[in-house]
């Protein structure tokens, strides 16, 4: 069965393309998550972002907002020791400043799941795509979401960013269209 070229250079891009990457979903935990592992990714590739998952998910308690917001600059220093994680100060922090935003977009907006599928009126954009090299880096929404994002307080959420995260999460559907895993 055919997947969508990118995904077919490791076994992790494959399990995630597969039972992931473009299917929408609405939990807020996730949502914050892959928030912040598209931000982590910045400068990295997505293959190294999904072999330190796991390490990552641990050391930012599971990415549970109303945990990070207890976290301390010692617990930054702790965590840049953490070789099975992006070791980057400015990104680490970003993962705990966006955790209170998080809580700020929730007091406003009732979710973060809210907040960002309003942005598609609730359903997925369905895009037309032939080969991942015509999907485009940012769109013209990704840039908007970002700027409201960067407004509410959060970090390492550029357009291109976002628009990354919208194709992880289901508001985009950027399957290729002989997708035969995922893109119906």
């Amino acid at each position: 069965m055919k997947r969508c070229t990118w995904s077919t250079h490791t076994e992790n891009e494959m399990a995630y393309h597969d039972t992931e990457w473009g299917k929408p979903n609405h939990d807020d935990r996730y949502l914050f998550e892959m928030l912040n592992l598209e931000g982590q990714q910045a400068g990295l590739s997505w293959s190294t972002i999904l072999s330190k998952r796991d390490t990552m998910r641990a050391a930012y308690a599971n990415f549970e907002p109303s945990e990070l917001v207890k976290f301390t600059e010692a617990d930054v220093d702790r965590l840049l020791l953490d070789a099975g994680i992006i070791r980057h100060r400015l990104k680490i922090q970003a993962v705990i400043h966006n955790a209170h935003a998080y809580q700020d977009i929730v007091a406003k907006h009732g979710s973060l799941d809210a907040f960002l599928w309003a942005y598609v009126d609730n359903a997925p954009l369905e895009n037309n795509v032939q080969h991942y090299t015509d999907v485009p880096a940012e769109t013209d929404l990704s840039k908007q979401i970002s700027k409201d994002l960067r407004k509410l307080g959060f970090k390492f959420v550029g357009p291109t960013t976002v628009y990354a995260f919208m194709q992880a999460v289901g508001m985009v559907n950027d399957h290729e269209n002989d997708c035969a895993f995922r893109h119906k």
